[in-house]
């Protein structure tokens, strides 16, 4: 019973650092400049050290000491842990275009018809060959820690299941699998609450003094302390891993029963029986398409709701920790339970995954509805035909007199409803702030009809009317899918050899692996990347979106889970 816990507290740290970089990931791509499709591979990059070793560990499972082997596969997720939030100390803080001169910035983004001087050296100073070499260096360092969290990963599981299910008596076998069970299922609803909790927390929190920030957590250039929650997941697993060096290798069985194993057969036989058995294939198949729309939604459903409704990421987060995990829980428990009541048959139990995917179709096609376009940004989605003479930009006129920088970034809000880039593209000259040094309003904006005032951050979408009841269709949808979860995987326990059971079960994680949650978040990235419409530079290279088409936002991405179900249907 010690040893459960024990392994009830890892699995719960282990999912803590990898759900944490989901909950954390809009974040990380604003601070590095990374395009979606970057960040999902890197969301992605622990399943490949995962599924390189984890055929051959299943397979050696009986002839090695297997907790001590949790215990160095624990160290290593912890390692990775740590090394996700080295980049953090390894850069410079966190820099970005203000309009009011501070300790460490003597520049200004307001328009300053006299000084072309003032800008020039910005744009310049910014694009070192340090700079863009630092880039490199977060990205590898990243990818190499998400690739040990892979590896580290790899014996946790399965040793600490044939463990269990070899010394606990038959009667408690489930009981303590399906503890462990429900942790994994928790797991990611902590990590999201704890992104929710630490984005609340300025980035250079350790590098810089609160009365130097000038950021709200609203502000569309704030970056939250992604990297504290690496420290505090990480500490947690290394905790967790201490215990797993003093168990034995082998313990008296709980209730006096034989031990009975079977002799491996060789690997290629059983690969191809299992994979000619046609409820097997279909089976799995059709949880791969289940496994890759909740790899795109785990990965970018956060990124989703900050864009759609505008909110905070530290509230996206809290969302889906707090209401769609929960959700999915609820429903995968609604799915075992019907089982138990009903002692289904296997046509019954397909019977009830066709129907849970129907109606979570059903629930989920309206979602494509709800939501708003992209506020109205002058020179990237709207143009005001009397302000504007050249093509793209907003007021040439503006740009020439005003020598607004290209890249810069600090949207304002005008009077008339219309966002701006920054203070510089909306030709404000003057800026009023409170004692506390942060900004109250612009003034003398030549660029915005009427009084010329704009407020500092973004408009907004005005989609917030849509926000509940978009939570609680997806939410819906969430459980009426997961139902099919506990059927789905007795069609599979039930539909082949006994000796093959493990086995089988092996094979059906690889596949999803490989077939889903490598692929998925990549997918989704490279989906969400095709609907930005203005992209930040550094270094002439594009960095990270400012502004997506939120109509085609939704429709790619809510698209793209649709499109799953109906393969999982």
């Amino acid at each position: 019973q010690f040893f459960v816990f024990c392994h009830g507290l890892l699995q719960l740290s282990q999912l803590l650092v990898s759900g944490y970089l989901k909950s954390s990931i809009s974040t990380i791509e604003r601070r590095y400049g990374l395009s979606s499709q970057t960040s999902g591979l890197l969301a992605s990059f622990n399943e490949v050290g995962n599924t390189l070793l984890i055929v051959f560990v299943s397979y050696f499972g009986s002839r090695v000491h297997r907790p001590r082997l949790i215990g160095c596969g624990a160290i290593l997720v912890s390692l990775a842990g740590f090394l996700m939030a080295l980049p953090h100390f390894i850069t410079g803080p966190y820099e970005y275009d203000q309009s009011v001169a501070s300790t460490f910035s003597n520049t200004t983004d307001l328009c300053q018809p006299g000084a072309p001087g003032a800008w020039a050296n910005l744009s310049a100073a910014s694009c070192t060959p340090h700079a863009s070499r630092e880039n490199h260096e977060v990205l590898l360092v990243m990818f190499v820690a998400q690739a040990l969290l892979g590896v580290g990963g790899v014996p946790i599981q399965p040793f600490g299941i044939s463990y269990i299910d070899d010394f606990a008596s038959d009667r408690n076998s489930p009981l303590y699998l399906g503890i462990l069970f429900s942790v994994t299922v928790i797991g990611p609803g902590v990590a999201f609450m704890l992104g929710s909790a630490m984005l609340r927390f300025y980035v250079d929190i350790d590098k810089v003094s609160a009365a130097e920030v000038q950021l709200t957590n609203k502000d569309p250039r704030w970056v939250g302390a992604w990297w504290l929650g690496f420290l505090v997941a990480a500490s947690l697993v290394a905790l967790s891993a201490l215990p797993y060096f003093f168990f034995p290798r082998d313990m008296p069985k709980e209730v006096g029963e034989v031990l009975h194993t079977h002799t491996p057969r060789s690997f290629p036989v059983v690969l191809l029986r299992n994979l000619r058995h046609p409820v097997y294939l279909l089976v799995v198949l059709a949880q791969v398409n289940i496994s890759a729309m909740v790899a795109g939604l785990a990965t970018f459903m956060g990124k989703f709701l900050e864009r759609q409704f505008s909110l905070t990421a530290s509230l996206a987060n809290m969302i889906i920790g707090a209401v769609n995990i929960p959700g999915a829980m609820v429903g995968i428990v609604v799915g075992g339970a019907i089982l138990k009541r009903f002692q289904m048959s296997l046509r019954q139990c397909s019977a009830l995954c066709v129907l849970g995917m129907l109606l979570c179709l059903l629930g989920a096609l309206p979602l494509l509805f709800l939501g708003c376009p992209t506020q109205k940004v002058a020179g990237v989605t709207y143009w005001d035909r009397g302000h504007s003479q050249g093509g793209h930009t907003p007021a040439t006129g503006t740009f020439l007199t005003c020598h607004c920088p290209e890249k810069g970034f600090n949207p304002v809000c005008g009077s008339d409803g219309v966002e701006y880039t920054s203070p510089c593209s909306a030709g404000c000259r003057n800026v009023n702030i409170d004692t506390s040094s942060s900004v109250l309003n612009y003034t003398e904006c030549s660029c915005i009809p009427g009084p010329g005032l704009a407020r500092p951050g973004t408009c907004g979408t005005g989609c917030s009317h849509l926000f509940v009841p978009f939570v609680v269709l997806s939410c819906l949808a969430g459980i009426l899918a997961s139902t099919s979860h506990t059927p789905s995987f007795m069609l599979i326990l039930r539909s082949i050899q006994p000796e093959d059971k493990s086995f089988a079960v092996g094979i059906q994680f690889m596949l999803l692996r490989v077939l889903a949650w490598m692929p998925g978040p990549v997918l989704y990235g490279s989906a969400i990347d095709t609907t930005c419409i203005l992209w930040e530079r550094r270094c002439d290279r594009r960095a990270a979106c400012r502004y997506y088409n939120n109509t085609l936002f939704r429709h790619r991405y809510l698209g793209l889970q649709l499109f799953f179900e109906v393969g999982a249907f």
